[in-house]
């Protein structure tokens, strides 16, 4: 049943994409209203601002049409997007920010990687604790403080549950690199609440 659906959904695709090229303008509206809270989600993320985010989305999705011709179909349609939008969304912060550089991007040129102090598995919280709004934004600002390349993958990859290979398509990075990634953001994320944890009991 999985495969007839995938099947089914790469068929819808491709038919898509011909209206979109076509000049249908009621297909570009589908594809927007079809993937743009997941371009959006991704955005915010990384902009940390509503109209930034916004904006981000805007450009994404008039870069995407005014390219459509070049999409290839090797990734999915979702996949091209969010590489448009992640790349749109570094442009923006490079030009507020000219000292932006990626942390953990240096580190890896340097062959150094971040070792957490301390280890919590937050992922397997009480429910409760879970359902408590101040963790879920302790947790909202440790994502947000999380060295940009390893934001992304760690939003990518655990928030939006790309695969892998989407994953790596999207930020034009390899697999083993997604990997090494988001093993580094869930170590300083689990640092980070380890933290917070300690602090709240205590």
């Amino acid at each position: 049943m999985q495969a007839s659906n995938t099947i089914a959904s790469t068929i819808d695709e491709r038919a898509l994409l011909e209206r979109i090229r076509a000049g249908d303008k009621s297909a570009c509206a589908e594809c927007i209203e079809v993937n743009s809270p997941a371009i959006y989600r991704l955005a915010l993320r990384l902009m940390g601002d509503e109209m930034e985010a916004e904006e981000v989305v805007q450009e994404t999705f008039l870069s995407a049409f005014k390219a459509i011709d070049k999409f290839d179909g090797r990734s999915e349609l979702r996949t091209w997007l969010y590489r448009i939008a992640h790349n749109a969304a570094m442009m923006r912060l490079r030009r507020s920010r000219p000292e932006f550089v990626s942390v953990d991007e240096q580190a890896e040129a340097d062959g150094i990687a971040p070792v957490p102090k301390a280890l919590f598995d937050w992922c397997c919280l009480p429910e409760p604790e879970l359902a408590d709004a101040e963790v879920r934004q302790e947790l909202e600002r440790a994502i947000a403080d999380l060295p940009e390349t390893m934001r992304s993958v760690f939003i990518l990859r655990s928030l939006e549950e790309l695969s892998t290979e989407a994953t790596a398509q999207a930020l034009s990075i390899s697999e083993d690199v997604v990997k090494t990634r988001l093993h580094r953001a869930r170590m300083l994320l689990r640092e980070r609440m380890t933290a917070y944890f300690a602090h709240a009991a205590g």
